[in-house]
């Protein structure tokens, strides 16, 4: 491939980045860069992910011919109940990015962990497909933590910068504990300015321990023994046995098409369904003759995008505890119904209990020299605010995707996963990968990464130009919309009836990274937002 000797990688952290470009130097294949780097980004951007986090992985490996998708997803402890938080309920968000309760206790402090999966992933996915010892793997996150790495522009605003959502705001989150505190505020009580090296010699040890035990002492051994006894101590609900019994989900991808493309996506419970759902339903419309974001694209596709909300809030969840009627969600007859109600005008509404998912997740897309593909996407859902003594890393705060009132797709059950919109995805051209991407962003996640995939095949764009190109979203009833969407069109879509919120922010929405392979040609792009870059080894 050209300008590709050994790979490329793409993702929001350029220390990361650059860690699993080392990988690649070092003789690693995509597999072996993806891990590397999602360890480094567990380190330097704690409140996106983590070891005590979860995720959703696809790959493509060609030579092997292997094509699945690993789900590491974070469930609900064994000790739930369906109904001991249904008398705290308050309201649901406005994007469908969970629930909040009297109190915030299933969003702030040891009763908000569910349990993790990501280091049981990454184990899982190293172990059968890495090149590289598991020790190299997690070096360049080690000595990230121990000799340190800055606060970059993009944690810092993400540290200050006020949600006004209704849930815990991050600055609470990372005063929770002292251990949290310690790393990210100075003596003053002031958060850390942007430059600032932060060491975490805790992480670092703890880290060492996993690239010398492996996964099996964070979920059997003496890792596990901590976690255990300081949830007991604080009245969390993980417990060993929760640890120990945990396992990841392998599959096949789920296919779909579009205009000639053939896509690979996840299954449930993350969101690739709702990704084909969208993308079955606007291959029924001329998106290149409406124009690139005029009042009348944005209509469409805003109605699919609702549509899709719709369905994902009412059919998708973890497959164990209901049926996901995937065929139905995907099929292309319903699809081409759904898209003659939009041309008639008909509009959908998403009934909310009350009215936003916060970005607070990464993502890595990568591809080596040998054809490997390879998307991963990671989160701690919003934080925990925890972190024990002496271990260094924040757990997840993903109790708050739980649907508090029984008798729901989200409701609590113990060994629930955590339903996600997590949607990593793979464009084919032929049998031949064209587009390998994924995203953060919460609710808005499959959104996003529908605009890169219109963006590429319907207007032609280079994968920058569709990576960076003006996005918006439609999680609820109203249309969030980029600064760089003039207010004309939003005033346009007003008159049409639609709500619109003109955001400050250029960038908004899921922050899709993404490798674009055509003609032999190599192509990353990382989401301006987030400060992330490509990197081609």
């Amino acid at each position: 491939m050209s300008g590709l000797a050994r790979g490329m990688i793409v993702a929001p952290q350029p220390d990361a980045v650059e860690a699993g470009a080392l990988l690649y130097q070092a003789g690693g294949n995509a597999v072996d860069a993806v891990i590397g780097c999602a360890f480094a980004q567990c380190v330097v951007d704690q409140m996106m992910c983590g070891i005590a986090g979860f995720g959703v992985a696809q790959l493509y490996l060609p030579k092997k011919k292997t094509h699945e998708v690993v789900n590491f997803l974070s469930k609900a402890p064994l000790s739930v109940r369906p109904d001991m938080w249904a008398d705290l309920f308050e309201y649901e968000t406005r994007d469908g990015f969970g629930f909040v309760l009297k109190g915030r206790v299933n969003d702030l402090g040891y009763q908000s962990i569910a349990v993790p999966g990501s280091l049981k992933g990454f184990q899982d996915l190293h172990g059968r497909h890495g090149r590289l010892p598991w020790a190299q793997v997690i070096q360049p996150a080690i000595r990230l933590a121990e000799e340190g790495y800055r606060v970059t522009p993009a944690v810092h605003t993400y540290w200050t910068t006020l949600e006004g959502m209704g849930r815990v705001e991050v600055m609470e989150r990372l005063r929770f504990t002292p251990a949290c505190a310690s790393l990210f505020f100075a003596s003053s009580g002031a958060p850390h300015p942007i430059g600032t090296v932060v060491k975490n010699p805790d992480y670092g040890r703890t880290l060492r321990r996993i690239a010398a035990e492996g996964a099996d002492s964070f979920y059997k051994g003496v890792l596990a023994e901590q976690i255990a006894a300081d949830m007991e101590r604080h009245g969390g609900r993980v417990a060993r046995r929760d640890l120990e019994t945990y396992m990841v989900d392998r599959g096949e991808p789920i296919w779909g098409e579009y205009r000639g493309h053939r896509v690979s996506v996840t299954q449930p419970a993350s969101s690739g369904p709702m990704l084909l759902k969208m993308l079955h339903t606007l291959e029924r419309f001329d998106l290149k003759g409406l124009g690139h974001n005029t009042p009348e694209y944005i209509q469409v596709v805003a109605e699919v995008m609702k549509r899709a909300g719709v369905v994902k809030d009412r059919l998708i969840g973890d497959p164990a505890f209901i049926q996901v009627p995937v065929e139905r969600i995907i099929d292309r007859a319903a699809a081409a119904v759904e898209a003659e109600a939009i041309a008639k005008g008909e509009r959908a509404h998403i009934a909310r209990a009350e009215a936003k998912e916060a970005a607070d997740t990464t993502h890595i897309s990568a591809l080596d020299a040998e054809g490997n593909a390879v998307t991963l996407t990671h989160s701690l859902g919003m934080q925990s605010g925890v972190i024990t003594e002496g271990l260094g890393f924040m757990y997840n705060g993903a109790m708050a995707m739980f649907d508090p009132r029984p008798g729901h797709p989200q409701s609590l059950a113990p060994g629930k996963q955590r339903m996600s919109s997590m949607a990593p995805a793979i464009v084919f051209k032929g049998n031949e990968p064209y587009i390998v991407l994924g995203a953060p962003g919460g609710s808005s996640i499959p959104l996003g990464i529908l605009q890169v995939i219109l963006n590429a095949i319907d207007f032609g764009m280079p994968i920058v130009e569709a990576v960076s190109a003006p996005h918006f979203s439609a999680t609820g009833n109203a249309i969030d919309v980029s600064a760089r969407i003039p207010r004309t069109v939003c005033a346009a879509l007003g008159r049409m009836g639609y709500q619109t919120i003109h955001s400050v922010q250029s960038f908004i929405a899921a922050r899709v990274h993404a490798v674009m392979i055509e003609n032999g040609r190599v192509t990353g792009a990382a989401d301006p937002a987030t400060g992330g870059m490509a990197l081609a080894v």
